[in-house]
């Protein structure tokens, strides 16, 4: 069922709002701006219905902070105005408001006008998610991967966590294409990247590729010797896919994996420490590949094998 919050310091106003979507949707009432933007940013929510006239912080002030973040700013918002508030409802649609709903209410109106924008809100998440996806793994692309990784940063920041930055690369894997052909190697780079993603499938982990043989991951929470343990059972689980590569340079296709574990903090850059995680992939391969190494919170190397 889709998730709607309501915003509005009224509680009979919110009520009324609410007892005429119960029937189709999920309804969440939030009586304060600053409560609305906490479950914005919490939650999953398909639209969001605000007053633009409340105390404290009003509707337009959350409505630009809504705006602001990269978690809630496709979020359609639909305005509560009174039918003598055309300034109002300028104001808001110039801020990013998709349409408004006048009082007092009819519930015909509120109804199409809420099915309306969550029809062409679904429409949009499923274009997105299709320009998103890379097409022969079906993991993340590298464009949802440079949205995404500055989000959970900044979560990480604001919660004061671990978060990991894993770097992978499948060995040797020119010698593979010339040897077996291009076709034969895009099976291999969507075997190892459903290997990777079932390993990472955590509602805190995130896993995309990163370009050609290259797949990057995020995990939020755990400790760098937890995860260090963890890469090197995915390590282990793609050279246990006995897929075989090239006599010459390696009896299966292995993998070779570096990265960092961090708290990040507002002084610290990601660019900084994605730099590190593709420096410990590079020792990874140059000390013979088919291994993990790892840096640490204190950025002490960590080294299989």
């Amino acid at each position: 069922m889709e998730k709607i919050l309501i915003v509005d310091d009224s509680p009979l106003q919110a009520a009324q709002l609410k007892s005429i979507l119960d029937d189709e949707y999920d309804v969440t009432i939030a009586q304060t701006a600053e409560d609305g933007l906490g479950r914005a940013s919490g939650e999953k929510y398909s639209l969001i219905l605000l007053d633009v006239v409340m105390p404290g912080m009003d509707g337009f002030t959350l409505l630009k902070k809504l705006q602001e973040e990269i978690i809630t700013q496709s979020i359609p918002v639909i305005l509560i105005t009174s039918l003598s508030d055309v300034e109002h409802e300028q104001r808001g649609l110039v801020l990013g408001a998709v349409d408004y709903i006048t009082k007092p209410f009819s519930p015909l109106i509120v109804k199409a006008r809420v099915n309306t924008h969550i029809k062409l809100y679904n429409y949009r998440r499923q274009v997105e998610q299709q320009s998103m996806t890379d097409q022969l793994t079906g993991i993340a692309n590298r464009r949802r991967y440079d949205r995404y990784s500055i989000t959970k940063w900044h979560e990480a920041a604001r919660l004061q966590i671990p978060l990991s930055i894993c770097m992978f690369d499948i060995d040797h894997f020119k010698a593979y294409n010339d040897t077996f052909g291009h076709p034969a190697g895009d099976k291999v780079i969507a075997s190892v990247a459903k290997t990777i993603a079932c390993n990472l499938h955590r509602s805190t982990d995130f896993v995309a590729r990163y370009g050609g043989e290259e797949f990057v991951a995020l995990s939020l929470g755990d400790s760098s010797n937890k995860i260090f343990e963890h890469l090197k059972k995915i390590r282990r689980d793609v050279e246990e896919l006995h897929i075989p590569h090239a006599k010459t340079v390696s009896e299966w296709v292995t993998v070779s994996i570096g990265g960092v574990t961090v708290v990040p903090s507002t002084e610290s850059a990601y660019a900084f420490y994605l730099k590190i995680a593709d420096t410990m992939l590079y020792d990874a391969k140059k000390h013979g590949r088919n291994r993990v190494v790892w840096a640490n919170e204190q950025l002490r190397q960590l080294w299989e094998k």
